[in-house]
């Protein structure tokens, strides 16, 4: 039975940074979804020594590796000599992967450097995976190591031959010859507004250890929680249901969606399902709230508009904040943030409005108001109401922060929840 994988990720690409490995992320999301664990991802540039430390290692530790990258025909192309150096295994020409090849040149009216042919060698015993995107096939080798039994995959690194190649013929294999119908299933909840400890003390026993896990992944300014079970699928199906209801009751209102959905979308939808319109007055955010909302198709049908107001003058000619509120709080007050809010509501003939004035940084700091505070207001029927916070971080991080806080603020009022008290347990 096949349950542990490791990927090798090859190419100097990647350990340089130029290129960012989604083969992998892609890869083991995979073989999750069909019950197969990775225990490690390993990265190597394109030497042959290092290349053949990370199958060494990999075959250690899994019942099969996956390999990305290093099947082409250049020099720097290495993976396929070294998985045969490393299994014992001569390269044996195979004509007809070299007749592909020839084929796939004359149908783009090229002539074929004979450097190409490299690509059709391949291990003894190797089974050709043939791509029908690119030249270099992949192939799948059975291996003995230590005495027990190993498999070893070889995709090519380009992203769209490798995925196809993954779908078509790597995972209907696995799933045929593992011998197991047991799959993963796993969810994500979206949250924000309170840290990644505060979050792991309050999920803390939801899940028992024998019936899945929760992982956490911070992406600034949100933290996902993933909870993932493993069963029968049938089994599984009920497992996600019953633990992920557990989790959403605990995490109450810091989680503001599932899967990959933004805050501007579940704002969106909130606004668009009520019936609401929606005004903004920014400052320091520089018209991002506006930006991450009209991102959302659809934005029109509920936002009404953005005033950018920068300066002073700005906030009273457009927003009409007193100058007396200027001078005796200062731009960066709540006093300054509830007029800003309530002048968008009246200019901008809706019913909600939200504000946001505040120092991102790295100047304009004073011991009363240090670089990071940022204050806010929501006008709405209701009233208004205000809240200071005191951020972290680089102006870009700040005013980040600030539009989330901003976009929650809204969610939070649309659920009838306590619209300040977020950033709990920082």
């Amino acid at each position: 039975m096949m349950e542990r994988a490791v990927i090798v990720s090859i190419g100097d690409e990647l350990t340089t940074g130029r290129t960012v490995d989604t083969n992998a992320s892609l890869i083991a999301d995979q073989l999750m979804g069909i019950g197969v664990e990775v225990v490690a991802v390993l990265t190597v540039g394109d030497f042959p020594e290092r290349i053949a430390w990370a199958f060494r290692e990999a075959l250690e530790r899994a019942d099969m590796v996956i390999s990305t990258g290093g099947l082409g025909p250049t020099a720097d192309d290495l993976t396929t000599e070294t998985i045969a150096e490393v299994a014992g295994r001569l390269l044996v020409f195979h004509e007809e992967v070299a007749d592909a090849i020839r084929q796939r040149f004359a149908a783009m009216g090229r002539q074929m450097p004979e450097n190409n042919l490299r690509q059709a060698r391949l291990p003894e015993g190797a089974v050709i995976l043939p791509n029908a995107l690119g030249t270099a096939p992949g192939f799948r080798l059975e291996i003995s190591w230590n005495g027990q039994r190993r498999y070893l995959f070889a995709l090519p690194g380009v992203p769209r031959e490798m995925q196809a190649l993954l779908r078509e013929q790597v995972l209907p294999w696995l799933q045929q010859s593992r011998g197991s119908e047991e799959v993963y299933a796993s969810r994500v909840f979206q949250t924000f507004g309170i840290s990644e400890s505060a979050l792991d003390e309050m999920v803390a026993g939801i899940v028992p250890a024998e019936a899945g896990r929760l992982s956490f992944r911070a992406a600034f300014p949100m933290i996902s929680v993933r909870l993932t079970v493993r069963g029968q699928p049938a089994e599984a199906s009920r497992l996600l249901d019953e633990y992920g209801q557990r989790l959403r009751e605990r995490l109450g209102a810091f989680c503001y969606g599932e899967g990959e959905v933004t805050m501007e979308e579940v704002v969106a939808d909130l606004f668009r399902s009520r019936g609401w319109q929606l005004a903004l007055a920014e400052s320091c955010t520089g018209g991002l709230i506006g930006h991450r909302i009209t991102n959302v198709p659809g934005s029109s049908k509920f936002f009404r508009g953005s005033v950018v107001a920068y300066s002073n003058e700005a906030k009273e000619e457009l927003l009409g904040v007193r100058s007396e509120t200027l001078r005796l709080h200062g731009a960066v007050s709540v006093e300054t943030a509830a007029e800003m809010a309530a002048g968008a509501r009246d200019r901008l003939a809706a019913p909600v409005a939200l504000a946001v004035t505040g120092i991102a940084g790295p100047e304009g700091g004073t011991p009363d108001k240090p670089v990071g505070t940022v204050c806010f207001g929501l006008a709405t029927p209701d009233g208004v109401v205000t809240h200071r916070y005191s951020l972290w971080g680089s102006r870009e991080w700040i005013k980040t922060l600030a539009s989330q806080i901003g976009l929650d603020w809204l969610r939070r009022y649309a659920l009838g929840a306590d619209v300040p008290q977020i950033l709990a347990g920082r």
